[in-house]
Protein backbone atom coordinates (compact mmCIF):
# COMPACT_ATOMS: atom_id res chain seq x y z
CA UNK A 1 0.00 0.00 0.00
CA UNK A 2 1.33 3.44 -0.90
CA UNK A 3 2.39 5.71 1.92
CA UNK A 4 -0.09 8.65 1.97
CA UNK A 5 2.43 10.82 3.80
CA UNK A 6 4.46 10.99 0.57
CA UNK A 7 1.72 13.20 -0.89
CA UNK A 8 2.21 16.11 1.49
CA UNK A 9 2.01 19.65 0.16
CA UNK A 10 5.38 20.20 -1.54
CA UNK A 11 6.54 23.53 -0.11
CA UNK A 12 6.15 26.13 2.61
CA UNK A 13 3.30 28.62 2.39
CA UNK A 14 2.31 31.90 4.00
CA UNK A 15 4.94 33.67 6.08
CA UNK A 16 7.25 30.68 5.91
CA UNK A 17 7.28 30.83 2.12
CA UNK A 18 8.52 34.42 2.30
CA UNK A 19 11.44 33.31 4.50
CA UNK A 20 12.26 30.44 2.14
CA UNK A 21 12.37 32.87 -0.80
CA UNK A 22 14.98 34.96 1.03
CA UNK A 23 17.27 31.97 1.54
CA UNK A 24 17.84 30.47 -1.88
CA UNK A 25 21.34 31.75 -2.58
CA UNK A 26 24.22 29.29 -1.99
CA UNK A 27 25.82 29.61 1.47
CA UNK A 28 28.34 27.76 3.61
CA UNK A 29 25.38 26.32 5.53
CA UNK A 30 22.58 24.47 3.74
CA UNK A 31 19.44 23.68 5.73
CA UNK A 32 17.54 20.63 4.51
CA UNK A 33 13.99 20.96 5.75
CA UNK A 34 10.40 19.81 5.54
CA UNK A 35 8.14 22.83 6.06
CA UNK A 36 5.57 20.80 8.07
CA UNK A 37 7.94 19.24 10.62
CA UNK A 38 8.14 20.59 14.21
CA UNK A 39 11.73 19.38 14.50
CA UNK A 40 12.58 21.36 11.38
CA UNK A 41 10.95 24.43 12.86
CA UNK A 42 13.27 24.14 15.87
CA UNK A 43 16.39 24.50 13.77
CA UNK A 44 14.75 27.11 11.56
CA UNK A 45 13.86 29.27 14.56
CA UNK A 46 17.46 29.03 15.78
CA UNK A 47 18.81 30.06 12.37
CA UNK A 48 16.51 33.06 12.25
CA UNK A 49 17.19 34.08 15.85
CA UNK A 50 20.94 33.98 15.32
CA UNK A 51 20.80 35.76 11.97
CA UNK A 52 22.87 33.09 10.25
CA UNK A 53 23.25 33.09 6.49
CA UNK A 54 21.86 29.81 5.16
CA UNK A 55 20.41 28.23 2.06
CA UNK A 56 17.03 26.54 2.52
CA UNK A 57 16.32 23.32 0.62
CA UNK A 58 12.98 21.54 0.85
CA UNK A 59 13.01 17.75 1.22
CA UNK A 60 10.18 15.23 1.47
CA UNK A 61 11.61 12.78 4.03
CA UNK A 62 9.02 10.15 3.17
CA UNK A 63 10.48 9.69 -0.31
CA UNK A 64 13.88 8.53 1.03
CA UNK A 65 15.73 9.83 -2.02
CA UNK A 66 19.33 8.71 -2.40
CA UNK A 67 20.89 12.17 -2.40
CA UNK A 68 19.32 12.97 0.97
CA UNK A 69 20.12 9.57 2.49
CA UNK A 70 23.76 10.35 1.71
CA UNK A 71 23.38 13.41 3.97
CA UNK A 72 21.32 11.75 6.70
CA UNK A 73 21.19 7.94 6.55
CA UNK A 74 18.06 8.03 8.73
CA UNK A 75 16.29 9.99 6.01
CA UNK A 76 14.90 12.44 8.57
CA UNK A 77 14.71 16.23 8.51
CA UNK A 78 16.21 18.55 9.50
CA UNK A 79 19.77 18.13 8.34
CA UNK A 80 22.56 20.60 7.71
CA UNK A 81 25.50 20.54 5.37
CA UNK A 82 28.16 22.95 6.60
CA UNK A 83 31.20 23.45 4.42
CA UNK A 84 30.63 20.00 2.93
CA UNK A 85 30.03 18.13 6.21
CA UNK A 86 26.64 16.73 7.20
CA UNK A 87 24.99 17.16 10.60
CA UNK A 88 21.54 15.98 11.67
CA UNK A 89 19.14 15.73 14.66
CA UNK A 90 17.37 18.99 15.50
CA UNK A 91 18.84 19.68 18.94
CA UNK A 92 22.34 18.71 17.81
CA UNK A 93 21.93 21.16 14.93
CA UNK A 94 20.87 23.89 17.37
CA UNK A 95 23.91 23.19 19.58
CA UNK A 96 26.13 23.18 16.50
CA UNK A 97 24.84 26.60 15.49
CA UNK A 98 25.81 27.88 18.95
CA UNK A 99 29.31 26.45 18.56
CA UNK A 100 29.84 27.52 14.95
CA UNK A 101 28.39 31.02 15.41
CA UNK A 102 29.13 31.84 19.07
CA UNK A 103 29.04 35.61 18.63
CA UNK A 104 25.73 35.77 16.77
CA UNK A 105 22.87 36.21 19.23
CA UNK A 106 23.70 33.33 21.62
CA UNK A 107 20.77 31.12 22.59
CA UNK A 108 22.50 29.57 25.60
CA UNK A 109 23.82 31.40 28.68
CA UNK A 110 27.57 31.96 28.96
CA UNK A 111 27.69 30.63 32.53
CA UNK A 112 28.37 26.84 32.53
CA UNK A 113 25.91 26.12 35.33
CA UNK A 114 23.12 28.05 33.64
CA UNK A 115 23.89 26.28 30.35
CA UNK A 116 23.63 22.91 32.10
CA UNK A 117 20.30 23.87 33.67
CA UNK A 118 19.01 24.92 30.26
CA UNK A 119 20.00 21.52 28.88
CA UNK A 120 18.20 19.77 31.74
CA UNK A 121 14.94 21.41 30.67
CA UNK A 122 15.59 20.83 26.99
CA UNK A 123 15.94 17.16 27.93
CA UNK A 124 12.62 17.36 29.77
CA UNK A 125 10.98 18.68 26.60
CA UNK A 126 12.41 15.78 24.60
CA UNK A 127 11.77 12.97 27.07
CA UNK A 128 8.55 14.02 28.82
CA UNK A 129 6.61 16.67 26.93
CA UNK A 130 6.93 15.58 23.30
CA UNK A 131 6.28 11.86 23.94
CA UNK A 132 3.15 12.71 25.95
CA UNK A 133 1.97 15.08 23.21
CA UNK A 134 2.54 12.40 20.59
CA UNK A 135 0.74 9.70 22.57
CA UNK A 136 -2.24 12.01 23.07
CA UNK A 137 -2.30 12.85 19.39
CA UNK A 138 -2.36 9.20 18.32
CA UNK A 139 -4.45 7.63 21.10
CA UNK A 140 -7.73 6.19 19.82
CA UNK A 141 -9.50 4.98 22.97
CA UNK A 142 -10.90 7.52 25.43
CA UNK A 143 -9.09 5.90 28.34
CA UNK A 144 -5.76 6.17 26.55
CA UNK A 145 -6.49 9.75 25.57
CA UNK A 146 -7.32 10.65 29.17
CA UNK A 147 -4.08 9.04 30.40
CA UNK A 148 -1.94 10.79 27.78
CA UNK A 149 -3.63 14.15 28.35
CA UNK A 150 -2.96 13.99 32.08
CA UNK A 151 0.63 12.93 31.42
CA UNK A 152 1.04 15.95 29.16
CA UNK A 153 -0.49 18.27 31.74
CA UNK A 154 1.92 17.03 34.40
CA UNK A 155 4.97 17.41 32.14
CA UNK A 156 3.96 20.92 31.04
CA UNK A 157 3.12 21.98 34.59
CA UNK A 158 6.55 20.90 35.80
CA UNK A 159 8.14 22.94 32.99
CA UNK A 160 5.93 25.98 33.59
CA UNK A 161 6.81 26.02 37.29
CA UNK A 162 10.42 26.76 36.33
CA UNK A 163 9.76 29.57 33.85
CA UNK A 164 11.58 32.72 34.94
CA UNK A 165 9.49 34.87 32.62
CA UNK A 166 8.64 36.06 30.11
CA UNK A 167 10.80 33.34 28.52
CA UNK A 168 12.06 30.23 30.24
CA UNK A 169 15.36 31.71 31.42
CA UNK A 170 13.99 35.20 31.95
CA UNK A 171 14.09 38.16 29.60
CA UNK A 172 16.15 36.46 26.88
CA UNK A 173 14.73 33.98 24.38
CA UNK A 174 16.84 30.83 24.62
CA UNK A 175 17.33 27.35 23.24
CA UNK A 176 14.89 26.05 25.87
CA UNK A 177 12.17 28.14 24.24
CA UNK A 178 13.29 27.04 20.78
CA UNK A 179 13.04 23.38 21.84
CA UNK A 180 9.38 23.60 22.83
CA UNK A 181 8.00 26.35 20.56
CA UNK A 182 6.93 24.09 17.63
CA UNK A 183 4.70 22.05 19.93
CA UNK A 184 3.16 25.14 21.47
CA UNK A 185 2.03 26.39 18.07
CA UNK A 186 0.67 22.94 17.22
CA UNK A 187 -1.29 22.39 20.43
CA UNK A 188 -4.47 23.52 18.66
CA UNK A 189 -4.57 19.99 17.21
CA UNK A 190 -4.90 18.32 20.61
CA UNK A 191 -7.12 21.16 21.84
CA UNK A 192 -9.64 20.67 19.05
CA UNK A 193 -9.46 16.89 18.90
CA UNK A 194 -8.31 15.57 22.28
CA UNK A 195 -9.75 17.94 24.90
CA UNK A 196 -6.43 19.58 25.80
CA UNK A 197 -6.53 23.14 27.19
CA UNK A 198 -3.67 25.38 28.24
CA UNK A 199 -5.73 26.56 31.18
CA UNK A 200 -5.77 23.04 32.63
CA UNK A 201 -1.98 23.12 32.84
CA UNK A 202 -1.61 26.35 34.82
CA UNK A 203 -1.88 30.11 34.57
CA UNK A 204 1.90 30.23 34.23
CA UNK A 205 1.73 27.95 31.19
CA UNK A 206 -0.99 30.05 29.56
CA UNK A 207 1.15 33.15 29.92
CA UNK A 208 4.37 31.50 28.77
CA UNK A 209 2.85 29.70 25.77
CA UNK A 210 1.13 32.89 24.67
CA UNK A 211 4.44 34.75 24.78
CA UNK A 212 6.43 32.14 22.86
CA UNK A 213 3.88 31.69 20.08
CA UNK A 214 4.05 35.43 19.32
CA UNK A 215 7.84 35.50 18.95
CA UNK A 216 8.69 36.76 15.45
CA UNK A 217 10.97 33.83 14.59
CA UNK A 218 8.24 31.40 15.64
CA UNK A 219 5.50 33.16 13.71
CA UNK A 220 7.40 33.55 10.45
CA UNK A 221 8.58 29.92 10.26
CA UNK A 222 4.99 28.64 10.14
CA UNK A 223 3.07 27.69 7.03
CA UNK A 224 -0.67 27.94 6.54
CA UNK A 225 -2.61 25.66 8.83
CA UNK A 226 -4.81 24.27 6.03
CA UNK A 227 -1.83 22.35 4.65
CA UNK A 228 -1.13 20.79 8.05
CA UNK A 229 -4.67 19.56 8.60
CA UNK A 230 -4.31 16.52 6.34
CA UNK A 231 -1.01 15.55 7.94
CA UNK A 232 -2.37 15.74 11.48
CA UNK A 233 -5.55 13.99 10.40
CA UNK A 234 -3.45 10.88 9.76
CA UNK A 235 -1.88 11.18 13.22
CA UNK A 236 -5.29 11.57 14.82
CA UNK A 237 -6.39 8.34 13.10
CA UNK A 238 -3.08 6.76 14.17
CA UNK A 239 -2.31 6.07 10.53
CA UNK A 240 0.71 8.33 9.99
CA UNK A 241 3.89 6.61 8.85
CA UNK A 242 6.49 9.00 10.23
CA UNK A 243 9.24 7.51 12.39
CA UNK A 244 7.74 9.28 15.42
CA UNK A 245 4.30 7.81 14.76
CA UNK A 246 5.69 4.31 14.27
CA UNK A 247 7.74 4.59 17.46
CA UNK A 248 4.67 5.57 19.50
CA UNK A 249 2.66 2.65 18.10
CA UNK A 250 5.50 0.28 18.98
CA UNK A 251 6.00 1.72 22.45
CA UNK A 252 9.54 2.83 21.59
CA UNK A 253 11.32 6.12 22.25
CA UNK A 254 10.74 8.73 19.55
CA UNK A 255 13.87 8.83 17.36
Amino acid sequence: MANPDVQIFPHATGLAAAIVAKHQEPQDLVYYAGWFCPYVQRGWIALEEKGIKYQYKEVNPYRKERHFLDINPKGLVPAVVYKGKAIYESLIICEFLEDAYPDQNPLLPSDPTSRAIARVWIDHVSKAIIPAFQRLLQAQEKEKQDEAREELYIALRKFANEVQGPYFLGDEFSLVDVAIAPWIVRDYVVHENRGFTREAVSDAWVKYAGTVEKRESVVKTQSERRHLDGIYGRYLRNGAQSEAAKAVRAGRDIP
